[in-house]
């Protein structure tokens, strides 16, 4: 039996609004005995925040340890770098938190490193410049996650790719991106749930940065259509996933085999 680590959002949910079959997904693999993480690039939240997410939803019984965010391995990483150290925050709550946990200063005076996560609200042409200044001035430019855009119950949002972006251009610097696709979230996810990859489906609604990091991180993929990617965007990439459903409603995941 295979170990899933699943995406969010597009997966088990849009925006505010639940996938249709999720809840049951879910339960499947509870019943079923099998070992599961989700894993999300969206780093505005903590691990609290999704469960409380998902019971408001009628997901109930998951806890804080059934979730990895970019968040989190952003600064897992960054305490493996150099412990103490400062950093300044384009990002959410959940960003912020993850780096205090680990015992980081955030700072906008001579920090490390400068550390981009998506934010609703804490994005002004001053935090940019602020950003651009220190980045140029030596501060290590990291980024929590690539993805461009984010799947909403109305649509896509613009996402943390779109900052990196802007900075990037300003700057000719590239950030080192932690989250999907570096298979390094993956391995992560995997250490966590205490299983092998080659043990593990990774399960994601992005050819991009889920399909693309389970394989490197030499997982099994599973790609669900209820996100970004359709089925037109297999053909848009050399590689594939080794599973296609509509969602999470049709995954046996029981029945997954390695």
């Amino acid at each position: 039996m295979l170990s899933v680590i699943s995406d969010m959002d597009g997966v088990i949910y849009r925006g505010s609004r639940l996938i249709d079959g999720a809840n049951d997904f879910i339960d499947r693999m509870i019943n079923g005995g099998v070992k599961f993480l989700f894993l999300t690039n969206n780093s505005e939240q903590t691990p609290r925040d999704l469960a409380q997410k998902l019971a408001q939803m009628g997901i109930r019984g998951l806890c804080e340890e059934n979730f990895i965010t970019s968040a989190m391995a952003t600064a897992m990483f960054l305490r493996q770098q150099k412990e103490n150290a400062t950093a300044y925050v384009i990002g959410g709550g959940g960003l912020i938190s993850e780096l205090y946990n680990v015992g980081f200063t955030i700072s906008h005076n001579n920090p490390d490193y400068v550390v981009v996560g998506k934010t609703r609200t804490g994005l002004s042409f001053e935090t940019l410049k602020t950003a651009i200044d220190l980045i140029n001035a030596g501060a290590k430019f990291i980024g929590t996650n690539p993805d461009m855009v984010d799947p909403t119950s109305s649509g896509n949002e613009p996402a943390c790719g779109v900052i990196l972006a802007a900075i990037e251009a300003a700057t000719g610097k590239k950030p080192y991106i932690i989250g999907k696709p570096n298979s390094l979230m993956m391995m992560m996810a995997a250490r966590k749930l205490g299983v092998h990859p080659e043990d593990t489906v990774m399960i994601g609604d992005r050819m991009d940065t889920d399909i693309v990091g389970g394989m490197e991180a030499g997982m099994r993929t599973c790609l669900v259509l209820s996100g970004v990617a359709g089925r037109d965007d297999l053909e848009l990439y050399p590689y594939k996933p080794d599973y296609v459903f509509d969602s999470v409603a049709d995954i046996d995941v029981v029945g997954l085999r390695g």
